[in-house]
């Protein structure tokens, strides 16, 4: 008698095993490769509002300055794994996580141009996605909320990030894409979108509540904090909102999106290449 597709599934193994994640993630890469620009940019704007959307939601949390430091960060974080969580279970072009391309590349089952198309297309449509959600919170007066914490938080996160020295944001995006692309790599081990929620909320979690450096992230934060800025927002915090300009925006993102690269296509891309695919192929 057959096998009922419940029975089936049952059978199967609770999770992929590691070398299978290494095989499935090439083949994932070269989909995206062949995606046609217009949809892999409309997929790219959707990752962008999806990160940003959780960047928005950890504001709020952020803005309760009765909360102790273990809890804002812990809490607050959480809140911001709804992005990654919206990009891995709905489905969008994100490019932290498009950094583990580089393993189809190094087997060769696409070029390194290729790649680099696809991260110059999403890097863009995330960024338009992020500034998305910079006009809708401006609009929906989201700055104005808890008595305008919200817009004071705004401009704490931003002047923080822009005040750091370039050797941290450096290193600090380095641990937040080794950490993004790790909630990525698991994320294909799942078989339910519990096992990918459960995967990724981990991970991104952790990376915001020890202040790593998001690219992504970062396309909302550092916007939403001179539009505050320029809006008149009455300011509490301590952090010099001086330093929020278009120069510093473009100072952090930039190593960021540098450290990023780091950790997810060399931590992450090439030393499980190195651990599955070339020692299968040699």
């Amino acid at each position: 008698m057959a096998l009922t597709e419940l029975e089936i599934n049952a059978l199967k193994p609770d999770c992929t095993a590691a070398a299978a994640i290494e095989t499935k993630a090439e083949n994932v890469a070269v989909g995206k490769v062949k995606l046609e620009n217009l949809r892999c940019f409309a997929l790219a704007v959707l990752a962008g509002m999806f990160i940003a959307s959780g960047a928005l939601f950890m504001t709020y949390v952020k803005s309760d300055a009765t909360l102790p430091f273990a809890v804002s960060q812990v809490f607050g974080a959480a809140m911001f794994s709804l992005g990654l969580i919206m990009v891995i279970v709905a489905g969008a072009e994100l490019f932290t996580g498009n950094n583990l391309m580089v393993m189809a590349a190094l087997s060769k089952k696409c070029t390194w141009t290729q790649v680099l198309k696809n991260w110059v297309i999403v890097y863009l449509g995330n960024l338009v996605g992020s500034l998305v959600i910079v006009g809708c919170a401006f609009g929906s007066n989201c700055m104005g909320m808890n008595g305008g914490e919200v817009g004071s938080t705004m401009m704490t996160i931003a002047a923080g990030k822009i005040g750091l020295d370039p050797g941290v944001i450096l290193f600090r995006g380095i641990m937040c894409n080794f950490l993004v692309c790790m909630a990525v790599w698991m994320g294909f081990a799942g078989r339910t979108v519990i096992d990918k929620i459960f995967t990724s909320a981990f991970p991104v979690t952790a990376f915001v509540a020890m202040g790593f450096e998001h690219c992504v992230a970062n396309m909302f934060f550092l916007p939403m904090g001179m539009v505050a800025k320029a809006s008149g927002v009455v300011y509490t915090g301590t952090a010099n909102v001086d330093l929020i300009s278009l120069g510093g925006i473009l100072y952090n993102i930039s190593l960021a999106t540098v450290g990023n690269i780091i950790g997810g296509a060399v931590f992450v891309g090439v030393m499980y290449w190195i651990a599955y695919a070339k020692r299968s192929r040699a």
